[in-house]
């Protein structure tokens, strides 16, 4: 896309389903429920004190907007409800704001402020922005996006790639989000000082991750999207060369084409063999081409035995060792995370399984309409969410995203 494709605007993507006449459609059983999830997301827009106009935070236990999702979570809404859009830019221009000097991003935004103790990010904030410009035809949030996702991701190379392979690197849990996961067993929540240039001293670190890594991929082909529409075609094609570049060696170093799952790849070049949604957040960015998709689908992720499960997807494998049982509460050691499910539609039907998707959305609403809240995560077996304090944001966006796109495609197939 030129700058003069982008100014001229795109009914692709969020604004084209947000118009759809069925998207409101609710009625009967889901009626309550579909109010109740737009009460939580009203509820859970708030101003933070150190940035002045409202976003959307997470609600539940967490308040404040992380770099994983936050982003990701508000252009949803947009999608839902079009009076959202302010909002959805404002998610992203938030990170913008507080980004230091040296680029780094903060990993999320709380009442007390910036965190910059870990990176934590899984949906590209590069992408989410190009699509959310074009979208809206925002060439201000064009702009910004694009310095601002440049120079993260040179405090990416610079800072996470002491080992020099070209990927990136993970120093402690929460740099992936995924609290409480076997994949991260023996290794610090956070970096030293609430500073995520300093890897802690622990043994295999730091390591080369897959979905970590697959986030710069995505990120370079939205940087070369947004440096076409901005006319700076030399630096578009240095960003898809980049992100080519990272895609090969994560295919190259990260995949065991043995088990079809992506690993972390420790200090001391062994896999780490958790077979966690590390690997769906790499699908999520498409790096896998179509035949390499269908090895992985076979083997692990629509495997009824690994993360194909009743209620898709676990965090870990219903076969693997390591699945924590039983599932305690904010663990990705086993169970179904909204997050994840939120995620599945910017890969499904890319790779051709969007009645497989079809599937997971109802299930994760009839698991809803029976819970009757908003919960962080359920059990993959049984559909019974984990008890918290309810009013999470991913989870009201899953019951209203899924229940939209399914109203839709019953409409266009009638």
């Amino acid at each position: 896309m030129n700058r003069r494709q982008f100014v001229l605007g795109s009914l692709a993507g969020f604004g084209a389903l947000a118009s759809h006449p069925a998207a409101a459609s609710h009625t009967g059983e889901d009626e309550s429920l579909y109010c109740a999830a737009l009460a939580t997301l009203r509820a859970n827009t708030v101003r933070l004190p150190s940035w002045p106009h409202p976003v959307l935070t997470e609600g539940s236990n967490y308040h404040g907007v992380w770099l994983e999702c936050g982003p990701h979570e508000a252009a949803v809404y947009a999608a839902i409800d079009p009076a959202a859009r302010a909002r959805a830019r404002n998610n992203h221009l938030l990170f913008f704001a507080l980004q230091k000097p040296d680029g780094q991003l903060p990993y999320s935004v709380k009442a007390a402020g910036p965190g910059f103790g870990q990176i934590q990010m899984v949906v590209p904030i590069a992408a989410t922005a190009w699509h959310l410009a074009r979208d809206l035809r925002d060439e201000e949030l064009l702009a910004r996006a694009y310095s601002a996702c440049s120079r993260w991701d040179l405090w990416l190379r610079k800072y996470r790639n002491t080992r020099g392979t070209g990927l990136c690197e993970g120093f402690c849990t929460f740099d992936t989000g995924m609290d409480n996961s076997p994949r991260w067993n023996g290794v610090p929540n956070t970096c030293p000082d609430g500073d995520a240039r300093r890897c802690p001293s622990a043994p295999g670190l730091p390591r080369l991750c897959p979905d970590l890594s697959a986030t710069v991929y995505g990120g370079r082909v939205a940087l070369a999207a947004m440096a076409m529409a901005l006319g700076r075609t030399s630096e578009a094609d240095r960003w898809t060369s980049d992100a080519e570049h990272i895609r090969a060696l994560i295919l190259d170093r990260l995949y065991d084409r043995q088990e079809g799952a992506f690993y972390d790849l420790d200090a001391y070049n062994r896999f780490v063999r958790v077979r966690s949604a590390a690997t769906l957040r790499v699908l999520g960015e498409h790096v896998p081409d179509q035949r390499l998709f269908n090895e992985i689908w076979s083997r692990q992720v629509g495997n009824p035995h690994a993360f194909w499960a009743p209620y898709p997807f676990p965090s870990v494998a219903l076969n693997d060792p390591a699945f924590v049982r039983p599932i305690p509460a904010n663990s990705w050691g086993g169970a179904s995370q909204a997050l994840t499910a939120l995620r599945a539609p910017r890969w499904m039907p890319h790779y051709g399984k969007s009645a497989e998707l079809a599937r997971l959305m109802q299930q994760w609403v009839a698991a809803m309409r029976r819970n009757g809240g908003f919960h962080q995560q359920l059990d993959p077996l049984a559909g019974a969410f984990t008890p918290d304090p309810g009013g999470y944001s991913p989870a009201a966006l899953v019951f209203l995203e899924f229940s939209r796109r399914l109203t839709i495609e019953k409409s266009l197939s009638s």
